[in-house]
């Protein structure tokens, strides 16, 4: 994790009739492992909070699928960080936790949307709890996505709690974005990895310099939804960002970039609509390429944006060197088999 990698939040796939979909899930999990994602976030929004209801029965199912294609698909160039994701109150993100430690995962991203009108210190108090099961990987979620706002002062004694090992940094606000990263680093938890989930923000979160108090940080990674489509491409990225920042001075292109990158995830994760059309985009581009056979998600209400496929094809046609789409043609019949 300290490294920087790349990790696309794992969507479900689905048939046409809310089934879950084993093989494209399966295919899916390969295009990640050979597209060169550092690792795997299972269990979260991509992957619909709803697979926890007791008439979908899908938690486990995933986790436990995600963690064996780990294990055993031969395309792994190296060792994969699995992250399951945690929600629910303290007794049921426990539960979760223990779960995701006995498939094999490493850490776990915790949702504290859940605890929504708790003070911090009992926030505190449920991530510490949560930590005697499983390493955490923090989670500053936008309220837009269900989750809570939070004080500087919540994540200067949340770097206090030993097992943390990450943090997601998901706001979609710059104060806030600096409120987790100036903990970490006045904090002295050189340890802790810090990874953007601001979808609308990618490029400029890994170029940053961060410095407070003489201390210099960069965001290290992605863990992203965004990243859960042409990921190839996005591993490719983060590489070339990594080598820039260790430059005097940063290319002007790299503005050029970071505008397009924000512009193709607002046709996909469809903010203008409040980002309702989300999960359903990032299934669609993935469907285009044949990964995913429907773009269906277990809620029936919850499909594509009036006007939200042509802002897909839009951004394609106008961005291909972001796209994947050869090097999925080329191995999809394999991931399939």
């Amino acid at each position: 994790m300290l490294r920087g990698q790349a990790i696309p939040a794992l969507p479900l796939a689905l048939t046409s009739k809310r089934r879950w979909d084993e093989r494209s899930q399966t295919a899916l999990l390969r295009y990640y492992i050979e597209a060169g994602a550092g690792g795997l976030a299972v269990g979260v929004h991509s992957t619909q909070f709803a697979i926890r209801d007791p008439k979908i029965a899908l938690f486990e199912p995933v986790l436990a699928l995600a963690a064996d294609v780990a294990r055993t698909w031969p395309g792994r160039k190296s060792p994969l960080c699995l992250i399951a994701g945690l929600c629910g109150l303290t007794r049921q993100a426990r539960r979760e936790a223990q779960l995701a430690r006995s498939l094999g995962y490493h850490a776990g991203l915790l949702s504290l949307g859940a605890l929504a009108g708790k003070s911090e210190t009992e926030i505190i108090r449920h991530c510490r709890e949560v930590s005697k099961d499983i390493s955490l990987v923090g989670f500053y979620l936008q309220p837009a996505a269900g989750g809570i706002l939070l004080s500087r002062e919540f994540w200067k004694r949340f770097c206090g709690i030993e097992n943390v090992v990450a943090i997601k940094m998901a706001p979609f606000n710059r104060y806030r974005t600096l409120d987790v990263v100036r903990s970490v680093i006045e904090e002295g938890r050189d340890d802790i990895a810090l990874y953007t989930g601001n979808d609308d923000n990618i490029v400029p979160d890994l170029l940053t310099p961060f410095t407070f108090n003489g201390r210099t940080r960069f965001i290290d990674g992605g863990l992203l939804g965004h990243w859960g489509v042409w990921t190839s491409c996005a591993v490719k990225l983060l590489a070339q960002a990594k080598a820039e920042r260790k430059k005097r001075l940063i290319g002007r292109r790299w503005l050029d970039i970071g505008t397009s990158v924000t512009d193709a995830n607002a046709a996909i994760f469809d903010p203008v609509n409040g980002f309702a059309g989300c999960i359903p985009g990032i299934h669609e581009v993935l469907r285009r390429q044949g990964l995913l056979q429907s773009i269906a998600c277990l809620d029936p209400e919850e499909g594509l944006s009036r006007g939200q496929s042509q802002a897909i094809s839009r951004v394609t046609s106008l961005y291909p060197w972001m796209t994947d789409d050869d090097f999925v043609a080329r191995n999809l019949a394999r991931w399939r088999a």
